[in-house]
């Protein structure tokens, strides 16, 4: 390989590593898509429940609709009582949290509660 061939590898390889850190960040988002103005709660059954980075998240039937719901991290929620396939298809469960601006059918869980216990999630 001449050194013209490997300088231009060694760049293609920088910025390919460079855009696989850059693309879970961009993944994540801020909050300030939700209104945080107004605490609304939802008591529905869940219908599925993704526990995956980098937020677990549900669907939930509540008020005659169906939901998305997001949730903490999977991390966060195992830490805090909540681990992975705790939450299930058919529970019946209780969500306080804020409603997406744009989408009037997700809401930012700050705390469930499930089984008689509180879980908060922020």
């Amino acid at each position: 390989m001449s050194p013209h061939q490997a300088r231009a590898v060694t760049g293609a390889a920088l910025i390919l590593g460079s855009l696989a850190l850059a693309v879970p960040a961009l993944a994540h988002h801020g909050w300030g898509s939700y209104d945080s103005t107004t605490l609304t709660t939802l008591e529905g059954t869940v219908q599925s429940v993704a526990f995956s980075n980098p937020h677990a998240s549900a669907q939930l039937e509540a008020q005659g609709k169906v939901w998305t719901i997001v949730l903490a991290p999977p991390s966060r929620m195992s830490s805090r009582g909540l681990p992975d396939g705790t939450l299930k298809s058919g529970q019946t469960v209780s969500l306080d949290g804020y409603i997406h601006k744009s989408d009037p059918v997700e809401l930012r869980a700050e705390r469930i509660r499930v089984d008689g216990k509180s879980v908060e999630l922020r």
